[in-house]
């Protein structure tokens, strides 16, 4: 059992990870189809339009699916499969005969979109076990909230719904960066690409280096204080952050009128910061003797106190 996740003990018990699997692939087929079938009676709506109403119906369908199946943890891998969608459907309703630069500006969004997706997909599916297992930060949400709130409510808003719209924020400057460029390529395309690589990389990394330290037997009940997690204590999510800032940037390049798509970025910051690093303080401190050691030796998000240190 790793930290990310808790037994449902329900109606799934014995289901074998490749019967998890397929079951999921199923269900975003479904919803795949769903989001389609909305894309094409809205055909003559705005691309952005058509892409928000059909991210939420495909998020409707996996809600759903996720009630049937008893594990809200369905919804985990939508963050990062449903933005290449998006990025792909508006590149293609781009303008035909764009200037070079401007195609190969969508051509670098679009594959680092794909490989932030696939790495972050991929990085899921690597710690998971199966529907026989529900993330352990909804378990205690539904535990929090079971006689005040309807379970199936907090799952919807709380669970599904709310992360579909944050990501969405985050994908608004990719509409000009993909969809509506007014500038060519320049030089904030490779500031863009710098930060956004980088960016991928630290997660990247942060997620190999934690992924190693669990694995040893030694470490049971240590916090991970080595490699990027000696600089931040989250660098996963630093990374992460720093993906959609770069993403922006983009947006910016191409049409900077679009400025006010920082709302996105902003978004992000605020998810993790109230939310998603709240919540793993909170359960390191109750797990981990030498946590709150670590609290006051490394600094919670920016690595900026750790690096100075160092010097």
């Amino acid at each position: 059992m790793t930290e990310s996740s808790y037994p449902t003990g329900r109606s799934l018990a014995g289901m074998s990870r490749a019967g998890s699997l397929t079951v999921v692939v199923g269900c975003y087929l479904l919803a795949g189809v769903a989001a389609l079938v909305t894309a094409g009676l809205l055909q003559h709506e705005h691309p952005i339009t058509i892409a928000f109403v059909a991210d939420i119906v495909a998020t409707a369908v996996i809600f759903l699916l996720s009630v049937v199946l008893a594990n809200a943890s369905l919804y985990d891998p939508y963050w990062s499969v449903a933005p290449p969608v998006i990025a792909i459907a508006w590149a293609a309703s781009a303008p035909s005969g764009l200037p070079s630069g401007v195609k190969a500006r969508q051509i670098l969004v679009i594959a680092l979109v794909a490989i932030w997706a696939i790495r972050l997909t991929g990085n899921w599916a690597i710690g998971w076990h199966g529907l026989t297992q529900e993330d352990w930060r909804y378990i205690d949400l539904r535990d929090s909230t079971r006689g005040r709130l309807p379970w199936w409510l907090v799952n919807l808003i709380g669970i599904q719904l709310v992360p579909t719209l944050v990501v969405f924020a985050g994908l608004l400057p990719l509409w000009p960066a993909l969809g509506a460029p007014t500038h060519g390529f320049n030089a904030l395309d490779v500031v863009a690409i710098v930060v956004t690589g980088v960016a991928v990389l630290v997660e990247t990394v942060a997620d190999n280096q934690m992924r190693a330290f669990a694995r040893d037997p030694a470490n049971r009940g240590r916090s991970c204080d080595s490699g990027l997690w000696a600089l931040s204590r989250h660098p996963n999510y630093l990374g992460e952050i720093g993906t959609w800032c770069g993403l922006f940037l983009f947006g910016l390049a191409a049409d900077p009128t679009w400025w006010w798509t920082v709302v996105g970025p902003v978004v992000m910051v605020l998810l993790f910061e109230t939310a998603s690093i709240p919540m793993m303080e909170d359960r390191s401190l109750q797990r981990r003797s030498d946590y709150a050691d670590y609290q006051r030796r490394v600094p919670r998000l920016l690595p900026i106190a750790a690096l100075t240190r160092k010097q």
